[in-house]
């Protein structure tokens, strides 16, 4: 697997959902990006079901508590949308989201 963030979206208009799957590594760094697309995706009706999907993607502890954060509050982060406006956003994690940076780095 590797380092590079990879970004794959599919939007459902009909069902009013988008899934944002994630692969590589997710740090708090390139979250913005994955940040930006799920505002673009957002704005392109209102109610939609945001998930990002990170299920095959090594996620940074700091990363996925600033997901965690969002996907509580419904609002994306206030520099990446400065008019806040509600987001259903979730996020599907790997079964055991703790240890996935952790594992990495004892296997490195």
């Amino acid at each position: 697997m590797t380092d590079k963030l990879n970004v794959l979206v599919r939007v459902d208009i009909d069902c009013a959902r988008a899934k944002i799957a994630a692969q590589g590594r997710v740090t708090t760094q390139n979250l913005q990006a994955l940040y930006v697309v799920a505002k673009r995706a957002n704005a392109l009706m209102e109610g939609l079901a945001l998930e990002i999907d990170v299920t095959r993607a090594r996620v940074d502890p700091d990363a996925l508590e600033q997901l965690r954060a969002c996907s509580q509050s419904h609002h994306l982060p206030a520099h990446i949308d400065p008019f806040p406006t509600d987001c259903k956003l979730s996020i599907l994690t790997p079964r055991d989201a703790s240890t996935t940076m952790r594992n990495v780095s004892l296997a490195a």
